[in-house]
């Protein structure tokens, strides 16, 4: 499905791959392309919606600059997924139970985390030293971070919001793993410091912006740098995190499961973050805001719901995307919204055959709030190729 809408009234056009881009997103990607430092376009993916300062689905090329919220606060927020050698044939009912009672035990949830003794320090511990040095640098940074201060502690847990962890069949009934997850309080805790700075400079410069969310560092000054250090610290983070969950659910769930193996390649991929490329003759900061890397030969991972299905893919390399594609099926509804008009009973329903809860507590995550993922995989067509379909039997909500 090739480009479905082009917005040209601003500096730089706006593409979209999907003719389903409410008024309010559209908007925000226009004044994302009215900035002077964007580069050639702006694309929104299909499964594009409002976010705060910069629309989530959009992929944002910058010329010697970078927008602190248009990264966003879950800073390396992403997917990870890998296939076992378990099938369809070896999982009931009651063992999806105990495994799901499992992975609730060993990996918090919401705001918990590990405690002192189960911390996993060992994999924390390379990040602490680089850390130290931005506080000292920035000693106000260093009151964002205690409030954090367990950040250690927070390593290998999921965190809350539309953040899961799953257990699914695809088209062969072989079983993977797959979670959401990103750089938990700590990313958070930075990224929410140098939106700040990133605002401070504009005023004092003086530059009039379409959005005070959408500041930016230019390269060469003051805090342009510590900022490259703090987002490449958390992406790396959030990263090790996907990572530690993995090895805790795969424990987890040699508890309860036959014996099995990782099979094929494991996919772990970032969907908010920003990164050095090159795009149509430049070297840019590319900033994906709830989009992936899909060049040639990429592999991603593009999640439903809790009650849909998801898609494991292989880029195409399509230029106009910026080698880029959607992150997952995108909200169409808020999480009020989804409340009002849901119920406990709706999402029982819609989740059916799904080991997950199902109360009013996770009612704004139903599938109903969602955009609906055939369409979203339909209209990227002409971005990456679906290599595998999973379908969840087991889901774990933050």
């Amino acid at each position: 499905m090739p480009i479905r809408e082009e917005l040209t009234a601003q500096r730089v056009p706006v593409k979209i791959w999907t003719d389903d881009a409410d008024a309010n997103s559209k908007r925000q990607l226009e004044n994302i392309a009215s900035l002077p430092i964007i580069h050639h376009h702006v694309a929104a993916m299909p499964d594009v919606h409002l976010g705060i300062g910069a629309t989530i689905g959009s992929v944002i090329a910058t010329r010697a600059a970078i927008i602190p919220a248009a990264v966003g606060v879950d800073i390396g927020c992403g997917m990870v997924a890998c296939r076992l050698s378990l099938t369809a044939s070896q999982l009931d009912e009651r063992s999806l139970k105990k495994v799901f009672d499992q992975i609730s035990r060993d990996v918090p949830v919401g705001r918990e985390q590990h405690s002192d003794s189960r911390a996993l320090s060992g994999a924390a511990r390379p990040f602490a030293r680089r850390l130290e040095a931005m506080t000292r640098k920035h000693p106000q940074l260093l009151k964002s971070v205690g409030k954090h201060s367990k950040w250690v502690n927070q390593m290998g847990t999921l965190g809350g919001g539309n953040h899961f962890i799953e257990l699914c069949l695809d088209e062969s009934s072989r079983v993977w793993v797959m979670l959401h997850s990103g750089s938990r309080g700590i990313g958070n805790a930075l990224a929410t410091y140098f939106i700040g700075l990133a605002r401070r400079d504009m005023e004092r410069s003086m530059i009039q912006l379409p959005d005070r969310d959408l500041a930016y560092f230019e390269e060469g000054s003051e805090h342009f740098g510590d900022y490259v250090e703090a987002v490449g610290w958390a992406q790396e983070y959030a990263m090790q995190n996907r990572r530690e969950m993995v090895d805790l659910v795969l424990a987890a769930l040699k508890r309860h499961l036959p014996g099995f193996d990782v099979t094929g390649e494991v996919v772990n991929c970032h969907h908010n973050y920003v990164a050095q490329e090159q795009h149509y003759g430049a070297y840019v900061w590319l900033t994906r805001k709830g989009a992936i890397r899909a060049r040639a030969g990429d592999l991603g991972i593009i999640p439903g719901s809790m009650g849909a299905r998801s898609y494991i893919v292989r880029g195409k390399g399509n230029p106009e995307s910026f080698d880029s594609c959607a992150h997952g099926a995108g909200r169409r509804m808020s999480r009020t919204a989804a409340n009002k008009q849901f119920s406990a009973a709706d999402l029982v329903r819609q989740t059916e055959g799904v080991v997950c809860r199902k109360d009013k507590g996770v009612v704004d995550e139903i599938p109903g709030a969602y955009k609906d993922i055939d369409t979203v995989m339909a209209n990227q067509s002409d971005l990456v190729e679906v290599l595998h379909t999973l379908k969840q039997v087991v889901c774990v909500k933050g």
